[in-house]
């Protein structure tokens, strides 16, 4: 079937196409150059002063696996099993949707796919499992490393990094992972000797390796190994009062390494004033714009009901710090790999932390020059869930509504925020950049997130509209793998998406060390703990999606 979009106003920062208007086709799920006069069309959409975009792209969003289900704990009331993909009302309870629900929302919004950022190993079959009753849209995942034994042990010992590079190779095949994830590096490990928290340059009590050692360690296999997307790097002192200078120390310490920084809002706090807590954004965006081996997703906050998760055992220390009684709580360790937190949590307008926070995360988005190295979220639930992201599309579009909002809150941070002073307003076309192109680059989607010949036909259309909220909220039309699967907000075809993986080269014998240790210490067997490819492609309901890795050694 040959598609025809004609007279679409293009944003394609792939291919520099800022606003201009031209003719796209579409034929066996890909964008196809214009045929010749005589070739038969089977569908024309008019898309005459209609903005066009590729479909978008989620870099950090918790969608399936462990943490998650934890949290759905948190709020069993209020979840009912509905068939139809266009209720009117979506019941929910504290930011968190069932699988279902959260394909057909990312697609009304005009997203195609959405990347899980914390699979713990031992959990990656559950994740993936759940992750195929997510419709639509492709979905990919991070591996967890950082605080498991073996990796330790190997860095205690001194083993070479040609080795731990066969470790992260085997590790990313064998869950079916497009990236690796390092949380609180050693951090959560050191808790189990209760090292209550551990300092970028703190040596473990146990394996006496440091945080830096175990980011640099592994942000150079990532390197070496040729993987698209850089280490991702959810850091020390999470939430903890004056972590922008661990933030500025991790930056200034991984020597030039790409290192991929998430949810920086989290990170990005002084100690000034009498609160004794204070915006660190633009000492932090000051770095950013430095290093340019550094990019970043902020994590904004919304202000309302979410739950807090963590892939650390202990109590989350920002949670803690704002919510020292939580009504509900959740902490659990799994295989003494990682763990889980799950905390309700509630950002009120009229707090000074919360404020605060709402306004050191819009800083970071404006004060970052290069869109092409910050990328839009909230860390889906912990700052909003992602059907937020309209609203935060205004925020950044619109500096009077931005100043409107400012105006409404606790009357501290109203009057001492630099976010007034900030003139800076985001463009249609800076937008395509952070939601699509930009996030394809880094995750290496080199046939994703534009327009150009070849690429898969996900594509996104809406109306011009001056309210960007609305704008983005309700696309006119979303194609997916070239199928029309939303129109004018509402789902008008359910398709199965792919699931993204990378497959670097390794050596395969790493794979007798690792059967040693799966026999000695782990509670299921290393042929049972590796992720066949079968396994993703079920029943034909999703395909694997490879990206090829460009090994650097």
């Amino acid at each position: 079937m040959l598609i025809k979009l004609i007279h679409g106003t293009v944003y394609d920062p792939i291919y520099c196409k800022n606003g201009v208007i031209e003719d796209i086709f579409i034929q066996d799920e890909r964008i196809v150059a214009q045929p010749d006069a005589n070739t038969k069309i089977d569908k024309v959409y008019d898309l005459t002063g209609k903005v066009v975009m590729a479909g978008a792209i989620d870099l950090h969003s918790h969608i399936s696996g462990g943490q998650i289900n934890v949290a759905r704990l948190m709020f069993p009331e209020g979840y009912v099993i509905d068939t139809d993909p266009n209720p009117p009302t979506l019941k929910r309870n504290g930011n968190l949707f069932l699988p279902r629900d959260i394909g057909y929302l990312y697609a009304k919004m005009g997203y195609t796919a959405a990347i899980e950022p914390a699979i713990l190993p031992i959990q990656a079959r559950q994740a993936h499992l759940e992750m195929q009753d997510i419709p639509i849209i492709d979905k990919g995942g991070y591996v967890v490393l950082g605080n498991d034994d073996f990796l330790l042990r190997l860095l205690a010992k001194g083993a070479p990094q040609p080795t731990i590079n066969d470790y992260v190779g085997w590790m990313l095949q064998a869950t079916q992972c497009m990236g690796i994830k390092v949380v609180n590096p050693g951090g959560i490990n050191a808790f189990k000797f209760n090292q209550r928290q551990l300092d970028l340059d703190e040596p473990h009590k146990y394996y006496g390796v440091t945080p830096r050692q175990i980011l640099h360690t592994l942000a150079l296999a990532v390197h070496q190994l040729g993987i698209p997307h850089p280490l991702h790097v959810h850091g020390c002192n999470f939430g903890v009062p004056g972590n922008v200078k661990t933030t500025l120390d991790t930056i200034n310490g991984i020597e030039g390494l790409p290192i991929h920084l998430t949810h920086i809002q989290f990170h990005s706090y002084g100690t000034e004033g009498k609160r004794r807590f204070s915006s660190g954004a633009a000492r932090l965006a000051e770095a950013i714009n430095r290093h340019i081996n550094i990019t970043v997703d902020i994590g904004q906050i919304m202000f309302g009901q979410t739950v807090i998760i963590s892939s650390e055992a202990s109590l989350n220390p920002e949670s803690y710090y704002h919510h020292p009684e939580p009504s509900k709580w959740i902490g659990m360790d799994i295989e003494c790999e990682g763990g889980c937190t799950a905390v309700p949590f509630q950002y009120r307008d009229k707090n000074f932390v919360n404020a605060l926070q709402w306004t050191i995360g819009l800083e970071l988005f404006l004060l970052i020059n290069d869109p092409w190295r910050v990328f839009l979220t909230t860390d889906h639930p912990n700052g909003a869930d992602f059907t937020s992201y309209p609203h935060l599309i205004r925020l950044l579009m619109d500096r009077s509504f931005r100043n409107d909002m400012l105006a409404n809150l606790h009357p501290e941070v109203a009057t001492t925020s630099i976010l007034r002073s900030i003139h800076r307003e985001y463009s249609l076309y800076d937008i395509a950049v952070l939601t699509r192109a930009g996030v394809a680059r880094i995750l290496g989607l080199h046939d994703r997130g534009h327009l150009g010949k070849g690429a898969i036909a996900d594509i996104t259309v809406y109306t011009h509209q001056d309210n960007k909220e609305n704008m983005f909220a309700v696309p006119d039309y979303v194609f997916k793998n070239g199928e029309l699967v939303v129109r004018e907000g509402k789902i008008v075809k359910t398709i199965a998406g792919g699931t993204h993986v990378v497959r670097p080269h390794f050596y395969t014998g790493i794979e007798s060390s690792l059967q040693d240790y799966f026999t000695r210490f782990h509670t299921t067997s290393l042929q049972n703990f590796q992720i066949t490819d079968d396994e993703i492609i079920r029943a034909e309901q999703g395909k694997l999606l490879m990206h090829p890795c460009k090994k650097t050694i």
